[in-house]
């Protein structure tokens, strides 16, 4: 799906003059500054700002894992912005799936448990755990390495195990924070493309960059610098813009 959502729909992110402001000494530093911002059902947006822009701090409110200092964050209809610790991991377990750089799989457990973990919080019994993780795995293409332990896969095979494990419980969101970050060229593209395939399927990505020519795969762009949003339009713009 390209371009933005219906404005009228109720957005699936909808960040309000959110704040996250921390005390070093006798400094105050604002990592986010105000940011407003709604993302659609079905949009696939890249969040691009250098070292120290607020991005992985928006991209911690974004994904639960932490509260603004002010502001209001409604996610898919529901208010998190005040949420405390269990509340939050229920948040994250029915709503987010995460892709990280570094994968994040488990060494001691192989790829289909690791694929199962979200299931196994939601409390899944384990029959349709397997049969809803072969399934992701298959969607992934690596269902043959479901027996194999992460230091026995590629980079490439792991993340896709950690895409894996990011949809198997349909989240509502995809967040993907520097996914290709660890990857070499060639499978770099294979992981963008694969998400590029998601967002066809009406799946919602949002991912977190320091790399233009990453954020330029996504179809809208948001640009962070010294904690507020300095630009969010159209990949096209993005590209004219910084030209």
């Amino acid at each position: 799906m390209n371009g933005r959502m219906d404005e009228d729909r109720e957005p699936l992110i909808n960040l309000i003059d959110i704040y996250k402001i921390y005390q070093m000494g006798n400094t105050e530093v604002r990592a986010n500054d105000g940011i407003s911002l709604k993302i659609h059902h079905g949009e696939f947006v890249a969040i691009v700002g250098k070292s120290g822009s607020g991005k992985s701090t928006i991209m911690n409110i974004i994904g639960a894992l932490d509260v603004p200092t002010d502001g209001q964050y409604i996610l898919n209809g529901e208010d998190v912005s005040t949420l405390k610790g269990d509340e939050l991991a229920e948040i994250r377990n029915k709503t987010i799936g995460f892709i990280f750089q570094q994968y994040n799989l488990l060494a001691r457990q192989n790829l289909l448990e690791n694929v199962e973990l979200p299931l196994l919080y939601a409390g899944v019994p384990r029959k349709q755990r397997k049969e809803l993780a072969m399934a992701a795995l298959d969607r992934v293409g690596i269902k043959d390495k479901w027996k194999n332990y992460p230091n026995q896969l590629s980079g490439g095979q792991q993340q896709r195990g950690s895409i894996a494990r990011a949809l198997v419980g349909n989240p509502s969101l995809i967040l993907a924070d520097e996914p290709t970050g660890a990857l070499d060229s060639r499978t770099s593209r294979e992981v963008l493309d694969f998400l590029k395939q998601l967002n066809a399927e009406g799946n919602t990505i949002v991912l977190i960059t320091h790399d233009r020519s990453i954020a330029e795969e996504a179809n809208r762009v948001v640009s962070l610098k010294d904690g507020k949003v300095d630009f969010d339009g159209d990949v096209e713009d993005y590209r004219r813009s910084r030209a």
